[in-house]
């Protein structure tokens, strides 16, 4: 198994979780900077140019979410449950993070911190308003949502928690109002409790021009 990651947000999560399952998996870092992600290498493996990606034999596949499952599943783990009920449930919550919360709590990133970063230009305040105005929108949805519960989905953890803490170490270079939604705050600092979670890339790796 090959897991191509960066350190960034959305590759955090298939690392995290293999590192959690302590599965056999060569890692293989894509240096965005130097562009390695739009090298026909790489692009052979995910055409969309985005990290992370993952071969395991004949198995191909491209988005956090995708990998996170096919990894908890080949390692017969319950953070992938058995139960098709529990499947969905799962499921529900990663396609609620993809379109709802990681996806303002992203622009938020992206505007407060990834901007200055790369000499992007300064903040939008009027894509900050916006992006903010639909976090708390849907953070309080979570929030009521943990009020009663640990995890995310099904009473444990799941690759749902997984999923939907991807800006949660970084919720304060995007400025998330994370006071505001305590049982959130709760539920963050449960996962970083997590050794693979708050360390999830690997000591060693391979290199795209290594796996060539």
């Amino acid at each position: 198994m090959r897991l191509y990651y960066s350190e960034t947000p959305n590759p955090h999560k298939p690392c995290a979780v293999a590192k959690y399952l302590n599965l056999p998996v060569e890692y293989v870092r894509i240096d965005l900077a130097r562009g390695e992600h739009k090298q026909s290498a790489y692009l052979a493996v995910n055409p969309n140019g985005k990290t992370p990606a993952f071969e395991d034999g004949d198995v191909r596949l491209w988005e956090a979410h995708a990998i996170m499952v096919y990894l908890a599943h080949k390692a017969g783990s319950d953070l992938w449950p058995d139960d098709p009920v529990d499947q969905v449930e799962v499921m529900k919550w990663l396609n609620w993070d993809t379109a709802h919360f990681s996806r303002h709590a992203g622009r938020l990133w992206f505007e407060y911190f990834l901007k200055g970063l790369f000499g992007a230009g300064e903040p939008d305040q009027a894509e900050i308003d916006d992006a903010m105005g639909f976090f708390r929108q849907f953070a309080g949805v979570l929030n009521d949502h943990l009020k009663t519960r640990d995890h995310v989905a099904c009473n444990r953890l799941t690759v749902a928690d997984f999923g939907v803490a991807t800006f949660m170490p970084r919720w304060k270079e995007a400025r998330l109002p994370l006071d505001d939604f305590p049982e959130i705050g709760r539920w963050r600092d449960r996962m970083e409790r997590l050794d693979a979670w708050r360390e999830p890339w690997p000591a060693e790796y391979s290199t795209l021009e290594q796996v060539k």
